[in-house]
């Protein structure tokens, strides 16, 4: 558990609850044993004062998953976290249906946010309890290759195609 917060799993539940919590667990461990686990961390999870308890718990979640055999991938956001970077350096946020307005700096802004901030908050946040967990850019070793979703939107994309191969290396290690 790590010492930033104050919640543990074991201090929630009684050993009755967490044994029958594995229990039911059971047959989704043996169906996805050895299997790919995508697990989508969203920026507001690490956004709010209750943060370090929700990241911990988080990271004892995906520690459990990958002691009982599945091979948990973490894609997280970071959007609250990139607002509020963006207001800091006094740059206005402009959204149009639900997508950020995206030009040159702001693709920077995102970078520092998402690379600099918030992967490393989460590796760390899971390797309290062991070394399990690597980050990695979607830009890393065109992991994620995307296309222009619209002009008017700047550097928003779609994506075209994930190369799994980096990931499977490491979860195969």
């Amino acid at each position: 558990m790590s010492a930033q917060s104050n919640v543990s799993l074991t201090a929630v539940l009684s050993p009755e609850s967490r044994a029958a919590v594995l229990i039911e667990a059971l047959p989704y461990i043996r169906r996805f044993a050895n299997k790919v686990v995508v697990v989508k961390y969203g920026g507001n999870a690490l956004a709010g004062a209750s943060e370090a308890d929700a990241l911990a718990l988080f990271a004892e979640d995906i520690v459990l998953m990958r002691l009982v055999g599945l091979k948990p991938v973490v894609v997280h956001g970071g959007g609250p976290q990139i607002s509020a970077l963006m207001t800091r350096l006094g740059k206005t946020t402009e959204f149009r249906d639900g997508l950020r307005v995206t030009d040159a700096e702001t693709v920077d802004i995102a970078r520092m946010v998402l690379s600099g901030q918030v992967n490393p908050q989460i590796v760390a946040a899971i390797n309290v309890h062991g070394r399990f967990a690597v980050g990695v850019s979607g830009e890393d070793a065109t992991l994620i290759t995307a296309s222009a979703k619209d002009p008017e939107l700047g550097f928003v994309g779609d994506v075209e195609k994930i190369n799994p191969g980096i990931l499977q290396r490491l979860l195969d290690d």
